[in-house]
C-alpha cells in the first residue's frame, strides 16, 4: 500500500473513531449500516472491474445474513468472530458452487444469471417459513463481542466499532488484491478477455476466484448489516436490494476502495432524509440525485474529489 493510501486510511479510520464519540445513536447506526453495506457494494465493484456487473449480489447479503440467524437462533452461537466466520464461509461456499457454472457467462448473461439465483434463494426463503421464518424472517439477539456481553447502552457504538475494524481490514486486503497480479489479469479481461486467454491467461479461474472472493465480501457486509438491525428477512435477497447495490456503485465510482464507501454513505443519508421530509416521493428524489451524478459526475461521487486535487495540483 503506497504512502497515499496509507495516510488517507489512517486518516478516515481516525475520523470515524471519533465520530463515533461525537454522534447521537440513531446516525452511529446509519453509519454502521452504511460503510457494512459499503462492503457489499465495493464486492460488485469488484466485479465490475473484471468487466462483469452482477445483479444478484443480494444472494450471498442473504444467506450470509441467514447462515447468522440460524447460528444463533438454533446452534447457540453468540460470538461475533464466529458468527463473521460462519457467514462469510457460508457465502463463499455458495459462490463456490454457482460459480462453476455462472464465470462462464458474460457481459447481460453474467447479470441475469445472478438475478435468477438470487431470486430462486428468495423464493426458497420465503416458502420454508417452519426453517426460515418466511416473509417475517427471524430476529437475531445481540452478540457477544470477544466473549464479552455487551450492556445496552453500548450496544450500539460497540457495533459500530466491529463493523469499523471490519471495514478497515477489508479496504487493505481489497487493495492488495486489486494491485496482485490477479487484480491485474482481472482488469486484462475486461479490457481484452480474447487476449488475455491467447497469451496465456487462465481467464476461467480468474474470473471464478474474484466471484467468490466478492461473495465472501458480500457475505461479510450481510453478518454485520444483520448483527445492527438485529433482524434479518427475504427482502435481503430480493432484486431490488440487489438493485440497489448496484446503484450505489454507481453513486460513489470505481476509481478507489474508499469510492463503495462514500456512495453508500451518501445513499443512506439521503434516503433517510429524503423518506422523513417527503415519505411519498423519497425514490424520485433518489432518481433524481442519481441523474445529476450521471450528467455532471460520470465518474461518481469520488470522481469530485478526484477534480478537486487536480484543480489544486
Amino acid at each position: 500500500m503506497n504512502r497515499r493510501i496509507l495516510l488517507t486510511s489512517l486518516l478516515l479510520l481516525t475520523l470515524f473513531g471519533g465520530l463515533g464519540l461525537a454522534l447521537p445513536e440513531w446516525v452511529i447506526f446509519l453509519m454502521a449500516l452504511a460503510l457494512a453495506k459499503g462492503l457489499v457494494v465495493l464486492s460488485v465493484v469488484l466485479l465490475m472491474r473484471a468487466g462483469l456487473v452482477s445483479f444478484g449480489q443480494g444472494l450471498f447479503y442473504a444467506a450470509a445474513a441467514y447462515a447468522v440467524g440460524f447460528a444463533i437462533n438454533r446452534w447457540g452461537i453468540g460470538e461475533a468472530t464466529v458468527l463473521l466466520a460462519i457467514g462469510v464461509m457460508a457465502s463463499m461456499a455458495l459462490a463456490a458452487l454457482i460459480g462453476v457454472v455462472i464465470a462462464r457467462y458474460r457481459e447481460i448473461f453474467f447479470g441475469m444469471l445472478s438475478l435468477a439465483f438470487s431470486m430462486a434463494f428468495y423464493g426458497v426463503l420465503v416458502k420454508a417459513y417452519d426453517v426460515t421464518g418466511g416473509s417475517d424472517g427471524m430476529g437475531i439477539a445481540p452478540p457477544t463481542i470477544l466473549g464479552l456481553a455487551i450492556p445496552s447502552e453500548w450496544l450500539r457504538l460497540s457495533v459500530y466499532y466491529l463493523v469499523l475494524i471490519c471495514v478497515a481490514i477489508m479496504l487493505y486486503l481489497v487493495y492488495r488484491y486489486i494491485q496482485s497480479p490477479l487484480g491485474t489479469l482481472i482488469r486484462a479481461i475486461r479490457d481484452n478477455e480474447v487476449r488475455v486467454a491467447y497469451l496465456g491467461g487462465s481467464v476461467h479461474r480468474a474470473i471464478y476466484l474474484t466471484y467468490v472472493l466478492a461473495a465472501g465480501l458480500g457475505g461479510l457486509g450481510g453478518v454485520l448489516v444483520a448483527i445492527n438491525v438485529g433482524h434479518v428477512d427475504p427482502e435481503l435477497a430480493y432484486w431490488t436490494t440487489s438493485g440497489e447495490f448496484v446503484f450505489v456503485a454507481l453513486l460513489g465510482g470505481t476509481g478507489s476502495v474508499f469510492a463503495p464507501l462514500a456512495g453508500a454513505i451518501a445513499y443512506e443519508l439521503v434516503k433517510s432524509y429524503a423518506f422523513k421530509f417527503s415519505p411519498y416521493t423519497w425514490q424520485m428524489t433518489l432518481g433524481t440525485l442519481m441523474l445529476g451524478i450521471i450528467f455532471l459526475l460520470p465518474g461518481g461521487l469520488w470522481s469530485l474529489g478526484q477534480r478537486l486535487h487536480r484543480r489544486q495540483a
